[in-house]
C-alpha cells in the first residue's frame, strides 16, 4: 500500500545529504532546518505558521486542548486517532454520521450544543463544514492536495512514513494563520516552557526531530510530481471500475472502491499477490474504547466500513503494476 523504501531510493543522495549534515551538526531538536520544515509546508498549504510536532495525533490534541473545547463533533468515518485526540485533550467527542453519496462528515447532522467541530478531510477530499461553529482540520491525510487552505482556526498533519509526504519515522505539523495559538502550541510542546526553566503551564514533549525535518523538506520540492502521479494512476483505475463504486475524490492518499463484495474482491487481489487495505473496517462509534457494545448510530458510516477497500496507488509503482491491479479491479 506504501514504499517508503523505494520513495527513500530515489531521493536517496539529498536525503542522506541532508540528514548527515544534522547528525554532524549535533542539532537534533529544533535548529534552523526544522524551522525551514514548518515554514515550507505551511507555505504549501497557504497558511502562515507551521509548528513541529511528534505526530498527526499529537497535532490535533494539542490544537483541541489550547482551544479549551468540551464537546467536539467528529465524524464516525475516521481513523481511532481522531476521536482519541478529543478524549486526550479533555473533551467529549460526538459522533456525526457521513454523507450518504461521500464518506465525509455530514454538516447538517452536526448537533446545535458542541462547541468545535473536527472536519476530516478523509483520503485528501475536501470535507464541507457546517457555518457558525470553530472548526479544526484533520488534514492528516491531505499532503498535496489541490483544495487551497484548510478550513477553521487550524489544520493537523501527519507525516507518518506512509503518507504522501512522510517522514523517516513519526511526525506532525500544526498548521495555522493564528500567531497566538501556533506559539501556545509550541510551548505546550515543550513542557508550557518558552523561556528556559520558566513554566507557564503543563504541557508535554511533542517536537519534530531535526532529522525527520530533514527527510520532509527534501521531498517537498519532488511533492507534486508525486501527487500527479498518484492521480494518472488513479485515472487508469476509473477506466475500469465502471461497476465499482467509487468517490470523486482526490487521490492524494488513497484510492478507494465500494462494492457490496468488498471481501470477494479483496481475496481475489491478495491471491494475485496485490495488497489491500481496509479503511476504516468499523465506525469509530463502535470502538471498545467509545462503548463499541452497541450498533452504530451511524448507518451511512457503517455502509461505507462494510463496502469499502483500497488497493495501491502511491507514486513509485511500476507501470506494469498499474496494469495488473487494473486488470483484476476490472473483472
Amino acid at each position: 500500500m506504501a514504499d517508503p523504501a523505494a520513495r527513500h531510493a530515489r531521493l536517496a543522495p539529498v536525503i542522506e545529504a541532508s540528514v548527515l549534515e544534522v547528525l554532524r551538526s549535533g542539532r537534533y531538536i529544533g535548529g534552523p532546518l526544522v524551522a525551514r520544515a514548518e515554514a515550507a509546508v505551511a507555505t504549501h498549504f497557504g497558511l502562515a505558521h507551521g509548528v513541529g510536532v511528534g505526530s498527526g495525533t499529537e497535532a490535533l490534541w494539542l490544537i483541541l486542548k489550547a482551544l479549551g473545547v468540551r464537546r467536539v463533533a467528529v465524524p464516525a468515518l475516521s481513523f481511532f486517532a481522531t476521536a482519541e485526540a478529543v478524549v486526550l485533550a479533555g473533551a467529549e467527542p460526538v459522533f456525526v454520521d457521513v454523507l450518504a453519496d461521500r464518506p465525509l462528515l455530514d454538516p447538517a447532522k452536526v448537533p446545535a450544543d458542541v462547541d468545535c467541530v473536527v472536519a476530516v478531510h478523509l483520503f485528501g477530499m475536501r470535507c464541507a463544514v457546517p457555518s457558525g461553529l470553530p472548526v479544526v482540520s484533520d488534514a492528516a491525510q491531505c499532503a498535496g492536495w489541490g483544495h487551497g487552505r484548510p478550513d477553521g482556526v487550524a489544520a493537523a498533519l501527519s507525516l507518518y512514513p506512509s503518507k504522501t509526504l512522510g517522514a523517516a519515522g513519526d511526525g506532525g505539523l500544526v498548521l495555522t494563520d493564528d500567531l497566538e495559538l501556533a506559539d501556545r502550541i509550541r510551548r505546550l510542546g515543550t513542557h508550557g516552557s518558552s523561556r528556559r526553566d520558566e513554566h507557564a503551564e503543563v504541557g508535554t514533549t511533542s517536537r519534530l526531530d531535526a532529522m525527520h525535518a530533514a527527510v520532509v523538506l527534501a521531498q517537498m520540492p519532488h511533492l507534486e510530481a508525486a501527487v500527479s502521479r498518484r492521480r494518472a494512476i488513479a485515472d487508469r483505475y476509473d477506466a475500469v471500475c465502471d461497476h465499482l463504486s467509487r468517490d470523486a475524490g482526490d487521490p492524494v492518499h488513497q484510492y478507494v472502491v465500494f462494492s457490496d463484495e468488498r471481501d470477494a474482491l479483496a481475496a481475489r487481489l491478495d491471491a494475485a499477490g496485490v495488497d489491500t487495505a481496509v479503511y476504516y473496517p468499523h465506525p469509530m462509534d463502535t470502538q471498545p474504547a467509545f462503548g463499541g457494545w452497541r450498533d452504530s448510530a451511524c448507518p451511512n458510516a457503517a455502509r461505507y466500513c462494510a463496502r469499502a477497500l483500497s488497493v495501491p496507488v502511491h507514486e513509485d509503482l511500476a507501470d506494469e503494476d498499474v496494469e495488473r491491479i487494473a486488470e483484476f479491479l476490472a473483472c
